[in-house]
């Protein structure tokens, strides 16, 4: 797939779309933050369809029509980007991002500091680290890096 030209579909979600991006959503959670606890996981996952409903929330397709994962913006920031596992590392992440900044002007982005890889993949797509937090919003001890556009 690198290298490949991505053609993506961007689509409004709508509640009915709600249960696919749920399960995509843990199954990404899953892969790539292991140092959420269980019960915590579960936590997050009971709020996740409220914060749903409160971003503008897009689900992404490729060119066979398979959703290939979900944003959510909120004026100026990405408040979520999850891509499903199978997807991961294939460049879709970085053509996401590259349409939300052009078309959203996306500036502030939020990440778990422990979720390395997503933070290595928004420092190299020109963000750049602003603050840090030692606890995310909940005051769970998941500390939060925040980071702002740098071009």
């Amino acid at each position: 797939m690198k290298g490949d030209v991505i053609i993506l579909n961007a689509n409004t979600a709508t509640k009915s779309d709600y249960p696919l991006i749920l399960k995509i959503w843990e199954a990404s959670v899953r892969k790539t933050h292991h140092f959420l606890k269980e019960s915590d996981l579960l936590f997050y996952k009971e709020i996740i369809p409220q914060a749903l409903d409160s971003v503008n929330l897009i689900v992404w397709k490729n060119q066979n029509h398979k959703v290939v994962g979900f944003s959510g913006i909120d004026k100026d920031e990405l408040v979520m980007l999850f891509l499903d596992p199978q997807f991961i590392g294939q460049g879709y992440g970085r053509e996401i991002l590259s349409t939300l900044v052009r078309k959203y002007d996306i500036k502030r982005i939020d990440v778990n500091s422990q979720n390395v890889q997503a933070k290595r993949f928004y420092l190299k797509n020109n963000f750049k680290i602003d603050s840090e937090d030692p606890v995310d919003g909940f005051g769970k001890p998941y500390p939060i890096t925040h980071l702002i556009r740098s071009i």
